[in-house]
């Protein structure tokens, strides 16, 4: 491809929209504390608010998915309408809502908004990088991890409140889609797909490299979001135990953010070890941060803060590299059907995951509650290996 064909700047505003799409993603997370001063809310609101979300993208994606909306009108043009609405939504939040019930119903339509700007970007990318795909994916999947931070740095910042916490994050997005529908047009090698063909389903269970992939996936999904949730409650009880002031909502973005450098990384280590080997190393790495998390309790900050960053840096750093390998084991014909169910059913378990950290709280001490998200990293690793001999035995045969 020539210049013409990929000017320099397409990338680097792919990447800043999707940056900017999805700065409301994590937003209801780093407002809790404060709503559960002004609202007197548990802190089993940590499910609902997390969850309304996740929830409301899988019911998005399986929507778009189903009417193959990105495949009707242009990818740009969608994210544009999608990251429109997610953003009003937001500055309605922090204009409008008084209750928690006004609050949750507007993150689920925020969430339903997310399945058209995350996977849409990649599609948008798709359509211009088809050839050096796998690092716009990296690029991309980083942005959406510093996105994810954003709120919590915005919330850390002295006479922030929550409603200007929302606000900004809502112009956030509605500047992501202005940057793509102004400065990104549809690619030369956009592809058109198909709505979901449910056969990817059974296709799933019947293919065991990729129902071991996916089982990967799962174990990945189950952790992570869970501890992106568990950070800040973590960082305050260590603050309590050991009686020290410290800015969990600055230190959970920066250890949100770490994960960023973790899918870059990742994704540069994988041309020469390959996705597998990645994704394997990682999950061992995040399941031992899960298993001393407790002694880490125990530990002072210059100890605790390197630990955590390790555990960002890995919890998120093999995301892409499950992708790749469910799409590298998915029958090219049901890809596009597959990769949704798959997504949606990740999103589901990062949802349960979540749930359960909640309902724990306040009866399990909170250092013990990253052992609940061990069984992620056992199931992955387990799957991998046996993704490991099927691709072996394929190879042999």
């Amino acid at each position: 491809m020539n210049q013409v064909e990929h000017p320099r700047y397409i990338l680097p505003i792919i990447i800043v929209a999707q940056f900017l799409g999805t700065s409301t993603w994590f937003a209801g997370n780093a407002i809790l504390p404060e709503l559960q001063n002004e609202w007197q809310l548990t802190d089993y609101a940590l499910a609902p608010l997390t969850n309304s979300v996740q929830w409301g993208f899988i019911s998005g994606a399986l929507l778009f998915g189903f009417l193959a909306v990105s495949d009707r009108i242009s990818p740009r043009i969608m994210f544009f309408i999608c990251a429109t609405l997610c953003g009003l939504s937001s500055l309605t939040i922090s204009q409008w809502a008084n209750t928690l019930d006004q609050v949750l119903w507007l993150r689920f339509f925020s969430g339903m908004m997310l399945a058209g700007i995350y996977p849409v970007d990649m599609k948008i990318a798709t359509g211009w990088f088809p050839q050096g795909l796998g690092r716009a994916l990296g690029y991309l999947i980083g942005a959406l991890v510093l996105g994810t931070a954003t709120p919590h740095l915005l919330s850390s910042l002295p006479n922030t409140s929550w409603r200007e916490v929302m606000a900004l994050v809502g112009l956030a997005a509605l500047t992501g889609g202005v940057l793509i529908l102004g400065f990104v047009p549809d690619g030369p090698n956009l592809n058109k797909g198909a709505p979901i063909n449910l056969r990817a389903l059974a296709e799933i269970v019947r293919c065991k490299p990729l129902r071991a992939a996916v089982f990967g996936y799962l174990g990945h999904s189950w952790e992570l979001y869970a501890m992106w949730a568990l950070a800040p409650i973590w960082l305050l009880a260590w603050g309590q135990s050991h009686e020290q002031t410290i800015n969990s909502a600055f230190w959970t973005s920066i250890i949100i953010a770490t994960g960023a450098l973790g899918c870059v990384v990742a994704g540069i280590w994988s041309r020469t070890y390959g996705s597998l080997a990645i994704a394997r190393n990682m999950l061992i790495v995040s399941g031992i941060c899960c298993l001393v998390s407790p002694l880490v309790m125990l530990a002072p900050l210059w100890l605790v803060l390197p630990f955590w960053f390790i555990w960002g840096f890995s919890v998120v750093a093999d995301s892409a590299q499950f992708s790749a390998l469910s799409a590298q084991t998915a029958p090219s014909s049901l890809l596009g059907s597959a990769m949704t169910l798959i997504n949606a059913m990740g999103y589901a378990t990062t949802a349960l995951a979540v749930e359960l950290i909640a309902v724990l709280i306040g009866t399990v001490p909170v250092e013990w509650l990253a052992w609940c998200l061990l069984p992620g990293p056992i199931l992955g690793i387990w799957s991998l290996r046996s993704l490991k001999r099927s691709t072996e035995v394929t190879a042999s045969a």
